[in-house]
């Protein structure tokens, strides 16, 4: 029997807007489209029931971003709803300059923007970690007086803690009129990312005593957050207390537990979790293998790596660009260039982390025209190179001694990519300069730094001061060193053995008690026998 054409059907408005609700919702592209065609056949007016804003709405949330383009660019008078969709499907995919000027558009037409506007808005200030952009938009919630609204709430909380102000994040939590679960695990997700555990785990049982139970992804966060400080006890403590409390670890729980172990260089732990999931009978997935795969890093053992590389093949995971890129980083800190590029060879589909991984790998093992000539073909690929890129590609010319082609690299950054110089790219022509024996260059090149100079970089000119016999430099530079609120004692401990083999005691005896003033401390050296 013959399917009667869409064509012969006659759809009042009414018709057309719920078919794309209905499309919008399940996020059915194709039949999206087909009720597109209809709609353009059947010359019914667009801007009836917002048909064409319900067109945008739909191609954003199915991800065809450059039909909803296409579509809200013949909308003679966009409403609220076409550009908070539009906002919405540029920060999706990480066009977070593109959102914002939509965010703007919709204030040069004077279109008063909903409470749907700006928990968007917030992710993109997340996205380009922008706190004062954050503060704005938090500026115009408060003058709407949508202050109130929970879901708002949640994402100031999200938005300040993700942007590094705790501080601000749990005074917005503090005058929340109500509060739900997503309220709370924000708040204890801000603390745990930056290793505050105890206030984490005030705020935990703070929330039961509000009479609000955590659900997985509290419960995630903790085990997570303690794993990352590299507090085994608790996090056992706590998957056990949540297993006696009636819910059962899940894929989601496993991984943030792995993940967290390797991400504080716990190696041996994330693999014994991971054979205790195994055993449990709960199967890893592909973010099980990108939280694992650092850990055969830390450990230098391409044995184990080579086992996660095969498992994935066994149990037939695509490889994208984020695996990829993983196994790359795997097998260049386990020291097989050849794995690593065949990884690279073998990957489907490249983005700028896989190219940065593969140039990283090159650079680490001082294979400099294999960086750079990878360097060249990525820019006739017609990838933009990053930031990190130029990093991996100056590291290279430095772990090989390739100053002219580093030098040219770096003067040509903004130039050709775009991209201005960050504390580690001059820190890595510093350490280029270093050594290559180039001390009075890098001398120099120190002073003329426009941005504030980091320890790291301090640390490299007196580290080549030390090894190419050049103290009278690293000398005219101790009282800047000496002025700088130095964390970490490194660069204290090169300028005082500097001052010790030219006998002035006097200024090793300062730079201790500078060292002691300021409470850093060296940590004693010890040796261990297996």
């Amino acid at each position: 029997m013959k399917t009667p054409s869409f064509s012969l059907f006659k759809f009042s408005p009414d018709h057309f807007a719920y078919c794309l609700q209905n499309c919008l919702k399940a996020k059915t592209l194709r039949q999206g489209k087909q009720v597109h065609a209809v709609l353009l056949s059947s010359g019914v007016d667009m801007n009836l029931l917002s048909l064409s804003s319900k067109l945008v709405g739909m191609y954003a949330s199915c991800g065809d971003v450059s039909s909803a383009r296409k579509v809200f660019d013949r909308i003679p008078k966009p409403n609220v709803f076409s550009l908070n969709w539009m906002v919405f499907a540029s920060a999706f995919n990480g066009w977070f300059e593109q959102a914002i000027g939509y965010f703007c558009l919709m204030r040069e037409l004077g279109i008063v923007a909903n409470k749907f506007s700006f928990p968007v808005m917030l992710k993109v200030c997340v996205g380009l970690m922008d706190l004062n952009k954050g503060k704005e938009v938090h500026a115009v919630v408060y003058k709407m007086g949508f202050e109130k609204d929970v879901a708002l709430g949640n994402a100031l909380v999200d938005m300040y803690c993700k942007c590094g102000s705790l501080c601000y994040g749990h005074r917005v939590f503090d005058r929340m009129f109500e509060r739900d679960v997503a309220s709370w695990t924000s708040m204890i997700c801000g603390y745990c990312n930056v290793g505050r555990t105890d206030q984490a785990a005030m705020l935990f049982e703070r929330m039961k005593l509000d009479g609000l139970e955590p659900n997985d992804f509290t419960w995630n966060a903790m085990i997570a957050g303690y794993a990352r400080s590299g507090d085994s006890n608790r996090a056992y403590v706590l998957l056990s207390r949540m297993t006696k409390e009636g819910l059962v670890p899940d894929l989601v729980t496993w991984n943030a537990i792995i993940s967290g172990f390797a991400q504080c260089q716990e190696a041996g732990e994330a693999f014994k979790l991971f054979s205790a999931m195994l055993v449990s009978g709960i199967k890893p997935n592909l973010v099980t293998i990108t939280g694992l795969l650092p850990a055969c890093g830390l450990l230098g053992s391409v044995e184990r790596g080579r086992e996660i590389h095969g498992l994935i093949c066994r149990m037939g995971f695509d490889i994208n660009v984020f695996v990829a890129s993983a196994l790359i980083d795997m097998y260049s800190k386990c020291g097989s260039v050849k794995n690593a590029r065949s990884v690279f060879d073998w990957t489907p589909v490249y983005n700028v982390a896989s190219w940065n991984a593969m140039i990283g790998c090159y650079g680490k093992h001082g294979m400099v025209d294999s960086a750079v000539e990878l360097f060249e073909r990525m820019q006739e690929g017609g990838v933009q190179a990053n930031e990190v890129t130029l990093s991996c590609v100056l590291s290279a010319c430095s772990h090989s001694g390739s100053v002219e082609k580093g030098l040219e690299i770096f003067r040509s950054m903004k130039e050709s990519h775009g991209v201005e110089a960050s504390k580690e790219h001059y820190g890595c022509v510093v350490d280029l300069l270093c050594r290559s024996g180039k001390m009075v260059e890098a001398y120099e090149f120190v002073k003329s730094i426009p941005i504030e100079v980091t320890e790291s970089i301090i640390g490299a000119l007196l580290n080549g001061c030390k090894v190419h016999g050049r103290r009278d430099l690293a000398k005219l530079i101790a009282q800047d060193i000496l002025k700088m609120e130095l964390k970490r004692p490194g660069g204290f401990v090169t300028l005082s053995n500097i001052y010790a083999a030219d006998g002035e005691w006097k200024e090793v005896e300062y730079v201790r008690k500078v060292m002691k003033q300021r409470k850093v401390l060296k940590k004693p050296g010890f040796s261990s026998l297996d």
